[in-house]
């Protein structure tokens, strides 16, 4: 009677454990989401729509995008950070994802996440900033722009994604590069910073390519400067800060990440899906449109990456310190 009971519950495991395995090799068996922390119109959308999309195709699922911005990016990423890690919900991140832990801690509130409370899947993008003002700004160059910034405190402002944010960031860099005050007006992405620009609400900002592009090309922005290391494929024209002679360079890059704790082989899928989006034509040519192109890296070498990143803007975000 024992041995025959011991029999039926080796085989009641063995069905139990076939049927985890089918359960985990069938990811994703529903709709996947991917949060952009921010609102429409900036890179992370930019950039997660076409991704989305094409991940879509090789996970057999539609991922789909939810904007939930607020806090420079910081409320969507803690939403992902403290999801389930089951491989449902994504997060689309920008390189401030490094730096908002760092900044709870100096306006000595707690961190609405840590960092390794996330693991990387994948960057897609590395592009630097570009300074940019309206076309009709009395100000035709960098140099112009810094001179009026150095007589007149204050009286350029320049508009932000958030506080210590991927558009913050580098004009802060710029500030302290050349001992200039410029007053910081932060939106709650982007898209609404860009918009201020346009509206005359403010007279300059720091953006990745992608986000200002367009309105370059449309003749109603005018890129001034950039935060690259030399030009730019899409604007060779405009000089780089290091060229300019201001030792500044930052890089406003776009990735993928998942709770951690997710179960390895649904990392390994989602690995394979971004890689496969940042190689499908349609999605090439989407982001060509826009003005960025893929710098990919895999999760191994985009966790390294992550963490250089985050040693060095650490140091810039306290270097920063408290701002109002």
């Amino acid at each position: 009677m024992n041995r025959h009971f011991r029999s039926l519950c080796l085989a009641a495991l063995t069905v139990t454990a076939a049927c985890a395995a089918v359960a985990q090799s069938a990811y994703p068996t529903k709709p996947v989401t991917m949060v952009v922390p921010f609102p429409p119109g900036g890179v992370a959308d930019t950039v997660g729509r076409p991704i989305a999309e094409a991940m879509g195709k090789v996970l057999n699922q539609p991922v789909v995008v939810v904007n939930r911005g607020g806090a420079g990016g910081g409320i969507g990423m803690a939403q992902v950070a403290k999801s389930a890690p089951d491989g449902y919900t994504l997060l689309m991140a920008l390189s401030s994802v490094v730096v908002l832990p760092e900044a709870d801690k100096i306006l000595k509130r707690a961190p609405m996440f840590e960092l390794d409370q996330l693991v990387p899947i994948a960057r897609i993008t590395a592009d630097p900033t570009v300074l940019v003002v309206r076309a009709d700004s009395p100000w035709k160059t960098y140099a112009e722009f810094i001179a009026f910034a150095k007589a007149n405190p204050s009286r350029i402002s320049f508009g932000s994604s958030g506080n210590y944010g991927t558009m913050h960031v580098p004009m802060e860099q710029l500030k302290g590069a050349t001992s200039s005050f410029m007053l910081h007006v932060p939106y709650t992405g982007a898209g609404p910073a860009i918009l201020g620009l346009l509206s005359g609400q403010v007279d300059a900002l720091a953006s990745g390519p992608a986000s200002v592009a367009g309105q370059i090309k449309a003749g109603k922005l005018r890129a001034l400067a950039h935060w690259g290391e030399g030009r730019l494929a899409l604007l060779p024209d405009v000089p780089s800060f290091k060229e300019l002679g201001v030792p500044i360079v930052y890089s406003q890059w776009s990735g993928i990440f998942v709770p951690a704790g997710t179960p390895p082989d649904v990392v390994a899928k989602l690995r394979e899906a971004a890689r496969a989006a940042t190689r499908d034509e349609r999605t090439i040519q989407i982001m060509t449109t826009a003005g960025t192109s893929f710098q990919y890296q895999d999760a191994p070498e985009f966790d390294r990456f992550v963490k250089e990143d985050a040693g060095t803007m650490v140091k810039v975000v306290r270097q920063i310190g408290q701002v109002n």
